[in-house]
């Protein structure tokens, strides 16, 4: 049993921030938090002073799926701008360098999706940083399935002089798709079981199954207007959606609360995706939180390093963003919508011993450092 003592814990619980706080981990879960916490055996240690915060989660990211040293990707299969029967898990190197960098800047899960290339690109999973073997450190899986619109599917296919060279044809994808799997599901149903009478199994439609069904959501790299053909769909066709980037949310709050959508801003990097993303707007999701809906932070990483999903989140407090709701963002919030916040995002009893300890308060002192890592109730990372 460990026993960190006596810290100031951002719980992202009910109990919001609590001074003078243990926290006692056992089995690499959390068995208790609260002050003056009493234990037997425990190792102690005194974090007097520090803060913690619960494992950052990374809600939209690549490591592990790009070689940042040879340049070598897994994350776009570039066959094809419908690649719906893909899942990321096949495509992710777990020894990557990419981890290491993440546990020594207090990301314990990262979602990662494939790449943006298509505009159908495959599903989506939640994996820690690190972990006794691959498997054991998927936390969800799946928990979307990815999607793309505007500059990155036209870019692929546009100079192949092929579908999708627009956004019209990239609408027409996402309509096709649906489509097809509405009928998919109901030739399966008017099969009533019957092997004869089944439609030839098709693995795409599987994965799109699963978000008219709402098992998981749509996960969509998009901005600006592009968003506002999303939500049309998402009315119609009944699914539940996160925006991805969501460059330019500012034109369009009343929309996007009023739908139900989720949002997942960043990173800040507008220049990498040309005219698209000029309108880099982190106060969006001060203004779309207040509203009720449900916004993250994401890095892109390995676009962006690991620890810059810390200096994003110091943009939105910079911006007027109240330091719990935006510390939420980098961690109960991406674990809700990855559905995974049963084991993740926040320091109850029960939860995964997933732990941040920094020397100062993260997103409000520009210089705050991450001291110690814990994931499962292992230090996987420790300052000198």
């Amino acid at each position: 049993m460990l026993h960190l003592k006596n810290a100031k814990v951002y719980t992202m619980s009910d109990a919001h921030v609590i001074d003078h706080c243990d926290i006692l981990i056992e089995n690499g879960k959390i068995k208790e938090v609260g002050r003056s916490l009493h234990s037997k055996d425990a190792e102690i240690i005194d974090v007097s002073g520090k803060i913690i915060i619960p494992g950052i989660v990374d809600a939209h990211s690549h490591v592990g799926t790009f070689n940042v040293i040879t340049n070598d990707q897994n994350a776009n299969d570039l066959t094809g701008p419908n690649s719906s029967q893909l899942d990321i898990y096949y495509g992710i190197d777990p020894d990557s360098k990419s981890f290491k960098d993440c546990c020594r800047d207090g990301i314990t899960t990262s979602i990662i999706a494939p790449g943006s290339g298509n505009a159908i690109c495959g599903l989506v999973l939640a994996m820690k940083s690190a972990g006794k073997s691959y498997d054991q450190r998927i936390v969800k899986r799946p928990c979307a399935l990815k999607a793309a619109m505007g500059v990155n599917p036209k870019g692929v296919y546009g100079p192949r002089d092929q579908l999708p060279v627009s956004r019209l044809g990239i609408s027409q994808l996402f309509i096709d798709y649906f489509e097809n799997v509405k009928e998919y599901m109901k030739k399966k149903e008017e099969a009533k079981g019957d092997p004869e009478k089944m439609p030839p199994y098709n693995e795409g439609y599987e994965h799109g199954q699963w978000v008219l069904e709402r098992k998981i959501p749509l996960k969509v790299h998009a901005y600006q207007h592009d968003m506002m053909s999303l939500l049309r769909w998402k009315e119609e066709y009944g699914f539940d959606l996160t925006l991805d980037h969501a460059f330019g949310a500012s034109d369009f709050y009343d929309e996007i609360a009023a739908s139900g959508a989720d949002v997942i801003w960043g990173p800040l990097s507008g220049p990498l995706f040309g005219g698209e993303g000029c309108k880099v707007d982190p106060e969006c999701v001060i203004e779309l939180d207040k509203r009720g809906v449900t916004c993250a932070i994401m890095t892109d990483g390995p676009v962006l390093h690991p620890y810059l999903i810390i200096t994003q989140a110091g943009e939105v407090v910079r911006h007027g963003g109240d330091v719990e709701s935006v510390l939420k963002m980098i961690t109960l919030n991406p674990a809700k919508i990855a559905r995974a916040d049963d084991r993740i995002g926040s320091i109850e009893a029960g939860k995964d011993a997933d732990l941040v300890v920094f020397d100062k308060t993260p997103a409000l002192d520009t210089d705050a450092k991450v001291e110690m890592t814990m994931i499962d109730g292992e230090i996987v990372y420790q300052s000198k």
